[in-house]
């Protein structure tokens, strides 16, 4: 494994131990992410999330990575998160693709793509199923999801 691929397999490995900031380590001070659920998050942003989303889990999230490849400015990864959404306590497996760019040794752009259709209808059941393919479920998907993290954000200060 050459250093970036080792970075995104660092990323994981803190990820699957529940470790937001061993995860943070790997990212750039400018990083920025973007993922479906989200949108773009810049700088702590992004980390704020990654803790508060392992908050929220409780210690009840698997994570699974392979297929990590990557070069002197980009990489890919394919990651699976299950765990029980915590707005409806549904049971919820995640298939994400990721890609990576690199500045200095770390992460600085870090996109997560999946089929938002496919974890509504997981994570609300058949409202998800109805809905969740509709632009309009899609983005109230997205403000609630930012509004959770500006709520928690708050409750770090």
């Amino acid at each position: 494994m050459n250093s970036n691929e080792q970075l995104i397999h660092k990323f994981y490995s803190a990820f699957a131990s529940a470790d937001a900031k061993a995860m943070c380590e790997c990212y750039h001070p400018n990083i920025q992410f973007q993922d479906p659920a989200f949108g773009v998050l810049k700088g702590s942003d992004a980390c704020q999330m990654w803790k508060m989303l392992l908050e929220k889990s409780k210690g009840n999230i698997k994570i699974e990575f392979s297929d990590i490849t990557a070069d002197e400015h980009t990489g890919i990864a394919k990651w699976i998160a299950t765990y029980n959404f915590s707005k409806t306590n549904r049971k919820v497996v995640n298939l994400v693709h990721a890609q990576f760019q690199f500045h200095d040794g770390l992460i600085i752009k870090h996109t997560d793509y999946f089929d938002i259709w496919k974890w509504s209808k997981q994570a609300f059941g058949f409202k998800g199923f109805l809905l969740g393919w509709t632009g309009f479920m899609q983005k109230q998907i997205q403000k609630q999801a930012v509004a959770s993290l500006k709520n928690y954000t708050k409750t770090q200060s």
